[in-house]
């Protein structure tokens, strides 16, 4: 499959958007997961678009730092997918700048501290990692605060941009 092959149908982009912003997103966003198998690696990465590739960063983004922040998103093995793409960089052409400034400052912790966040560790060696990482804290709070605005940023340019997403049929 071809990457701007991925198809979603007109039906399902309008009972997304009658949903709000994060059911339109999750129309293309369940589809990269099905196209991908939940899985990123040099098998499934050709299969997507640099656009594709960019929304669903955003979903993984999403979803791991509202659920246990920078050190989760890092340690569920997410580290390169966001921080070594330019996934920043995407987020500022999407319109979401004080997101994209965000993301790099995060980069940057990520960047002095790689060898240690990406090591494996056991539960107890994981959560004394959030006191080891204060320095994400104040990051994951902005993006709290930011979280709605910039997903509602990055809808607005799926919905302008559609043909980069999805074929629509």
């Amino acid at each position: 499959m071809e990457a701007n092959k991925i198809e979603v149908t007109d039906e399902a982009l309008r009972k997304g958007a009658e949903e709000g912003m994060d059911g339109f997103l999750k129309v293309f966003i369940d589809r990269y997961l099905e196209v991908t198998g939940g899985e990123i690696n040099s098998e499934t990465m050709p299969l997507l678009n640099g656009h594709q590739h960019s929304l669903l960063g955003y979903h993984f983004f999403r979803e791991e730092v509202n659920e246990g922040g920078f050190v989760q998103l890092i340690q569920n093995g997410y580290g390169p997918y966001i921080f070594d793409n330019p996934f920043a960089k995407a987020m500022r052409l999407f319109g979401a700048k004080n997101f994209s400034k965000l993301v790099y400052a995060a980069k940057e912790i990520y960047d002095a501290n790689r060898k240690d966040l990406e090591k494996e560790r056991n539960d107890e060696e994981f959560m004394a990692m959030y006191e080891q990482y204060e320095a994400f804290d104040d990051l994951e709070e902005q993006f709290m605060d930011m979280e709605e605005l910039v997903t509602a940023q990055i809808a607005e340019y799926v919905d302008e941009h559609l043909d980069q997403f999805a074929t629509i049929k």
